[in-house]
């Protein structure tokens, strides 16, 4: 008996085993990103080795919950060996450096970590670089400016100009120094300059430590001064030339790692899910010649 409704695979059989290809094609990506985004996530024993881990810093520091996170990670991930610090930045506010800076030298007495200075690694980039066991330098990096800045401005006089005059209240004689509004008192400035003087010997004292060098020989070189990395290898505030490569060599040595090593880069950016999975099979594809697996991420006291 004939049969008068046959099957859509029977009527269009190219176009059903074509529809079935592209259907396997789908779910083996999906597979392979799924279990590539699981392997950066969590450590997992079958599918992880021995690793090295990159935190990136680069721009204007402003805020540490990023690399604290990354940082964080690394330190708890047993598959980690060791940490290239990667520096591009000209510096930032003192307080996320600072913490920066401690949490670098919290995962420094657990596993090593080298500082991989590029362009710029200056202000408060240098500080965090201080938390490092071993700072490598380009010979044309820019680097130093030791020293802390509050830029401050007065527009009280043009304020008066155009007919506008301050009426603000605060509740003590310090409140408002430095508001624009109001010009600094001798006081006022000898009070922040204090307070200038304090942040800066916190720096000194972190640089001091961090180079195993007595702060004698630190305040010279601490009065904003910016140097190449040729200068600051010979001054002491940097151990090597070198570019990423000399680094990572140095940290293999350290941790006694002969031959390839994978390496996984971080902060993340935050990026849609379909973006990240497309990310991450090209990474996985047979055809990419890259070894190892790579997570890119893009990384002031004065």
């Amino acid at each position: 008996m004939l049969n008068n409704n046959p099957k859509f695979s029977q009527r269009h059989p190219f176009i059903f085993g074509l529809f079935l290809i592209i259907l396997a094609m789908v779910l083996l990506i999906s597979t392979m990103a799924f279990f590539s985004i699981l392997k950066n996530k969590f450590s997992i024993p079958f599918l992880s080795t021995k690793k090295i881990g990159v935190v990136n810093i680069s721009g204007t520091i402003t805020d540490s919950r990023k690399y604290l996170d990354w940082i964080t990670t690394l330190k708890n991930s047993k598959n980690i060996v060791g940490v290239i610090l990667r520096i591009n930045s000209p510096g930032g506010v003192v307080a996320p450096s600072q913490e920066i800076y401690e949490a670098v030298r919290e995962l420094n007495q657990v596993k090593p970590v080298v500082v991989s200075m590029g362009s710029v690694a200056a202000s408060g980039a240098y500080y965090i670089s201080c938390a490092a066991k071993v700072i490598v330098a380009n010979p044309g990096t820019i680097t130093g400016s030791i020293g802390v800045v509050a830029n401050l401005i007065s527009i009280e006089g043009l304020l008066k100009k155009v007919g506008v005059e301050d009426q603000s209240i605060a509740t003590g004689k310090f409140k408002m120094a430095g508001s624009p509004l109001r010009k600094l008192t001798e006081e006022q400035r000898e009070y922040l300059k204090k307070l200038i003087n304090n942040l800066y010997d916190q720096f000194v004292e972190a640089v001091a430590k961090g180079r195993r060098l007595d702060k004698k020989k630190i305040f010279p070189l601490a009065d904003g001064r910016v140097f190449t990395g040729m200068q600051a290898k010979e001054l002491g505030l940097v151990d090597y030339l070198g570019n990423m490569d000399k680094a990572i060599q140095i940290l293999k040595k350290i941790c006694n790692i002969s031959g390839e090593i994978d390496i996984i880069e971080g902060p993340q950016k935050k990026e849609p899910l379909i973006k990240r999975i497309l990310g991450s099979v090209k990474n996985n594809s047979p055809i990419n010649l890259k070894e190892g697996f790579y997570y890119i991420c893009p990384l002031y006291a004065k």
